[in-house]
């Protein structure tokens, strides 16, 4: 088959990115194609695409539209509608907030999507940024998301198959596009062999994440505050300075770190806390459990589906550091066999998110629906 990949746009590395990789190692002769591509913005993570065919749309040369996509969001259905798939017999679409999903395919053409979300600031869910503060931006919003909602409803239809990362979106596919979607949790990256159980000599608490306001951090470093213990934060963002305006001296901001110094600081780390609201999956949590960490997280989205209560982690109902606080005082009066019992469990849960499962269900799923196409 001749194959196509289609992603919303390759200028940061996040989640998607990750499955986007998983996706050409699947498929390594596929053609990807995008909306932006800047390799100055992936920084480090511009080396997983050396080598790729990616095929960018009209937008890509239009320099102020890099900067002023999410604004200017008017536009996606003329960037995706403007590509040409003839003559491929299978197109995956990677799609999240801005609705690759939305491309034309001939009809003998097989389109498959795998749904990280649907837009996030089309249905009222968190964003990165608070723009409902700002009145002219407001109404201006309503009046794009309008129309971009009738747009990708209209565009759900085009879709032959859809792939849901998780329940949660599955649940969000029916809701909005009246669609079914078959769940196959993305691949997270664990080691081969599991950490030594046992307690940390230097024990601190961690989280990985993009410092946006839907990440909630504020939370885990009031919660530090509050109890006085070590937090060490990876990640970056636009929030970062206010974060750290608000952290206290027991809170450490490690933005520079690569992807080979994350083993060692997941290694050492007592718990992996996590506060984001409405998230759809979490691969970060999951990443924690490959280590072995324990995992205190707010109970809204995806990571109901992976945090076990006093199995693998704790999940706080509330998103204030009160609530949180509560069960990190759980786990710190846990016994040492029922920590490391509950390490062994969250090595476990993490096994079964390994890249081998998503490969083999991801090919068996084209290979079922090729057939009934």
């Amino acid at each position: 088959m001749k194959i196509a990949i289609v992603h919303d746009q390759l200028q940061e590395f996040g989640g998607a990115e990750r499955v986007l990789v998983a996706l050409k190692e699947i498929f390594p002769e596929a053609d990807v194609f995008t909306s932006f591509y800047n390799k100055k913005t992936l920084g480090q993570f511009a080396e997983k695409f050396k080598g790729w065919n990616v095929v960018t749309s009209w937008a890509d040369k239009v320099p102020l539209l890099k900067k002023l996509y999410s604004p200017l969001r008017f536009i996606t259905p003329l960037i995706w509608e403007t590509f040409d798939f003839t003559g491929y017999d299978l197109v995956i679409s990677s799609s999240g907030s801005y609705m690759s999903k939305g491309v034309v395919t001939r009809p003998e053409t097989v389109h498959i999507c795998y749904l990280h979300h649907p837009p996030r600031y089309l249905y009222y869910y968190q964003t990165a940024i608070e723009w409902q503060r700002y009145w002219p931006i407001k109404i201006y919003g309503h009046l794009i998301n309008h129309n971009l909602r009738l747009w990708d409803y209209l565009s759900s239809q085009r879709v032959d198959y859809f792939i849901a990362n998780s329940q949660e979106t599955k649940k969000r596919v029916e809701k909005f596009y009246r669609r079914d979607a078959q769940v196959i949790y993305p691949p997270v990256n664990i080691p081969e062999k599991p950490t030594p159980g046992g307690l940390p000599s230097a024990p601190y608490y961690l989280t990985v994440s993009r410092f946006a306001r839907a990440k909630r951090i504020d939370v885990l470093i009031e919660a530090a505050g509050k109890l006085k213990f070590n937090l060490k934060i990876v990640g970056g963002g636009r929030d970062e300075a206010y974060l750290r305006s608000i952290a206290g001296p027991t809170v450490e901001f490690l933005n520079n770190i690569k992807d080979k110094q994350l083993p060692a600081l997941f290694q050492n780390a007592k718990a992996f806390l996590f506060s984001a609201v409405d998230e759809e999956f979490g691969i970060a949590p999951i990443e924690a459990m490959g280590y072995g960490l324990p995992v205190i997280a707010y109970a809204s989205g995806g990571v109901v589906e992976t945090v076990r209560e006093e199995r693998n982690g704790f999940l706080f109902d509330v998103p204030n550091s009160d609530s949180l606080v509560k069960k990190i005082r759980k786990l710190e009066n846990l016994s040492e066999d029922e920590y490391i019992r509950m390490r062994k469990t969250a090595r476990e849960t993490a096994e079964t998110y390994s890249s081998k499962n998503f490969r083999e269900q991801i090919l068996n799923f084209v290979q079922n629906h090729k057939k009934n196409a």
